[in-house]
């Protein structure tokens, strides 16, 4: 089976994909706000499913990662404007150092094709 890696780096790549699954790396976005930072993050998981030839509609699970869990509800509320009502995925949210103390939410995104 072939590997297909997406927005490839030395460190690593924005996406892999093997046979009919693509694996994200973790998402992050910018903005001051956590819904900012989750428009921002959530429309790159649009943009590497889109690379990887799928959409949102075919997300298995997401991994999701918050600075602080007192966020849990205004990320939910951002999470819901975007996932497809009727494909949820499989989802975990915990509370988390993230990379940088700027970052509130990050997503980690595993998707069939």
């Amino acid at each position: 089976m072939t590997i297909k890696r997406i927005d490839s780096g030395a460190r690593m790549s924005g996406a892999v994909v093997h046979g009919n699954t693509v694996y994200l790396a973790g998402q992050v976005g910018e903005g001051e706000t956590v819904t900012e930072q989750c428009k921002d993050a959530l429309g790159e998981v649009d943009r590497l499913l889109a690379a990887a030839g799928t959409d949102k509609s075919k997300i298995l699970q997401t991994l999701i990662y918050i600075s602080d869990i007192s966020y849990f509800a205004e990320m939910n509320a951002a999470w819901e404007a975007w996932v497809d009502p009727a494909n949820t995925p499989a989802r975990a949210t915990s509370e988390a150092k993230l990379a940088a103390p700027k970052y509130k939410v990050e997503f980690i995104v595993t998707a069939a094709i």
